[in-house]
């Protein structure tokens, strides 16, 4: 019985995969759940699974977890301690379902420690892959995507070697605006970008998908899991979402995973393989979906997906610096003091200022994040 550490529990992945793993019945243990903000959440998750720890984010987190909880025969109760989970001697699988760069040190610690990293904080690899891949080869470590994309992409290249593929096309639904006209896109509210028309996610990776910096995020991602060049990764833009993505061989084949939009297939995937086993997710029924359609993004419209080429061919510092000037970006747009189509420009002028590192260690990889957060408020005053 593999025992599960979970980063990030109280978010859509982490909710998810705990639905998940008592739909297996019984073939998972939960020995860790970490969380930030949603006590109340947390405290049902402690009651119906009986970690063996747990973490939240601030000491008035904890006292409040408690007094929901009462004492809890144990269970240690921990502040700021995920990457301490990530290396918990007994955990065999860590899902780290975090958002945004905290993902990074616990992804590292999880790698470095042998463990088997199912990863859904696509910033851990935007941020420092060469430093989560290269720790995970060294110490033995597993890391498999979690992300449907990325999923489909593990799953496809078991069809070939590495050295057979020609490139890989990852889909986009578009989100909810691909179609509006370019002109209303600065009329956008936050509550509009977050009513995704296909898949439920939380609102950091709903609004991401709205400007389709998700899939820039997910270009470097790919780049990283799969070892490849910026110029084998391809976007194409399917409403459906049913095609989650292809892998192109060089003998002309081109070998697609398929399935309804549902986070709990890749999340399972991520914790039974190499096997399958029935779980929650519905089969995928084609004539009832009856058309499939693709066509190549609009990177004048959407610029972000111009930044995730660029910053997967420069590698060094440019992701953590894109992925920390877009998460203050985004949180100025939800508070209301940025434009939608504002968004991107934050990143985009924060990454003109940035002279890359190539090849920095973790000290250096978080000097650049902290530096992208500092210019990337100045850049939100020059669109004011």
């Amino acid at each position: 019985m593999p025992n599960v550490v979970i980063l990030g529990s109280t978010g859509s992945i982490g909710r998810a995969a705990l639905d998940v793993i008592e739909a297996l019945g019984g073939g998972f243990r939960i020995v860790a759940l970490a969380a930030r903000e949603s006590v109340e959440l947390l405290a049902d998750q402690v009651r119906r699974f009986s970690p063996a720890c747990v973490s939240v984010s601030t000491d008035a987190a904890r006292r409040r977890l408690l007094e929901l909880t009462g004492p809890i025969p144990g269970t240690d109760v921990l502040v700021d301690a995920a990457a301490e989970l990530a290396r918990l001697p007994e955990a065999d699988i860590v899902l780290s379902a975090m958002v945004g760069a905290v993902g990074l040190e616990p992804a590292i610690a999880a790698v470095t420690a042998g463990k088997r990293l199912a990863l859904a904080n696509k910033e851990a690899l935007v941020m420092a892959g060469h430093l989560v891949t290269q720790a995970a080869a060294a110490h033995g470590a597993e890391l498999l995507p979690v992300d449907s994309e990325h999923s489909a992409v593990f799953q496809a290249l078991h069809a070939g070697r590495h050295e057979e593929v020609d490139h890989i096309v990852l889909t986009a639904s578009g989100g909810p605006f691909y179609r509006l006209a370019a002109d209303r896109l600065a009329g956008v509210t936050p509550e509009q970008a977050l009513a995704h028309p296909t898949w439920q996610m939380g609102p950091k990776v709903t609004i991401d998908s709205a400007t389709l910096m998700n899939k820039a995020l997910e270009i470097i991602e790919a780049r990283w899991l799969f070892d490849l060049r910026a110029d084998q990764i391809e976007v194409v833009v399917h409403p459906q979402s049913i095609v989650h993505s292809v892998v192109a061989f060089v003998d002309g084949s081109s070998i697609a995973q398929l399935g309804v939009p549902d986070m709990q297939t890749p999340i399972q995937y991520a914790l039974t393989y190499p096997g399958r086993q029935r779980g929650l997710s519905a089969m995928l029924d084609l004539a009832a979906a009856a058309s499939l359609t693709f066509e190549r993004p609009d990177m004048d419209r959407f610029p972000a997906l111009r930044l995730g080429f660029h910053v997967a061919a420069t590698g060094g510092t440019s992701g953590a610096v894109l992925n920390a000037s877009n998460e203050v970006a985004v949180a100025a747009f939800r508070e209301g003091r940025l434009r939608f189509d504002q968004i991107v420009n934050v990143v985009q002028r924060t990454l003109d200022r940035h002279t890359v590192t190539a090849g920095p260690d973790l000290a250096a990889v978080l000097d650049a994040d902290a530096w992208a957060r500092k210019v990337a408020q100045e850049c939100l005053m020059c669109q004011m």
